[in-house]
């Protein structure tokens, strides 16, 4: 089984078995709670785990793109939970959820990018191809201005307010079966924080 969590705009947590039961799913979109919802959803999520924590046997995490604040929360509890599990973490490009969910439904033909916002009057977008294998990126995540932004012809636009967790770990199995490599574990930040560490002050004796 598949433990996915994912920060990159709401929260979402998910446990996917290999068999693609869900078999647990707690979300929020709310972009402002991260820390406060994520052990509520994770301890639910681990008790409804037929066999209890020993039957997972990885952690699928969002990287992003997404902000500063609530991505890391994710991710340091992703990497907490693999670490204390023993089991392998798999790093998986936030937007690669919902381009799978759109492609096994369908909705999609040819390029198309899925959209975030990324506050700020901007947006962040990626471009893949509807094709097999999957994932077929085609422009990897990048910031737009959002009254700049414009579909390119032939290019087809869906803008999401939330990542689905389960489509996180179908997508982390997606890339386990085609043998493609998962995403470097560090954060797609969309921009630097806003905080950064000073110079530190002398102090005289």
């Amino acid at each position: 089984m598949i433990l996915a969590i994912d920060t990159s705009a709401g929260t979402s947590v998910a446990v996917l078995a290999d068999d693609g039961t869900v078999v647990a799913e707690h979300a929020t979109a709310d972009t402002r709670r991260h820390a406060e919802v994520i052990g509520p959803f994770l301890h639910d999520a681990l008790s409804a785990v037929p066999g209890g924590r020993a039957a997972l046997t990885a952690v699928a995490v969002g990287v992003g793109p997404g902000p500063f604040t609530g991505l890391r929360v994710g991710i340091a509890a992703a990497r907490v939970l693999a670490l204390a599990l023993g089991i392998p973490l798999q790093p998986v490009p936030s937007h690669e959820a919902v381009a799978l969910r759109l492609l096994v439904a369908g909705e999609v033909a040819g390029r198309f990018a899925v959209v975030t916002d990324a506050r700020r009057r901007e947006v962040a977008v990626t471009v893949y191809a509807a094709r097999l294998p999957f994932p077929a990126e085609v422009e990897p995540a990048h910031l737009v201005e959002r009254l700049a932004f414009a579909p390119q012809p032939g290019l087809t636009v869906h803008e999401v307010g939330e990542i689905p967790a389960v489509w996180l770990a179908r997508a982390a199995q997606a890339r386990q079966a085609a043998g493609v490599p998962f995403a470097e574990p560090a954060p797609l930040y969309l921009r630097a924080p806003d905080v950064t560490l000073a110079a530190p002050k002398r102090v005289s004796t």
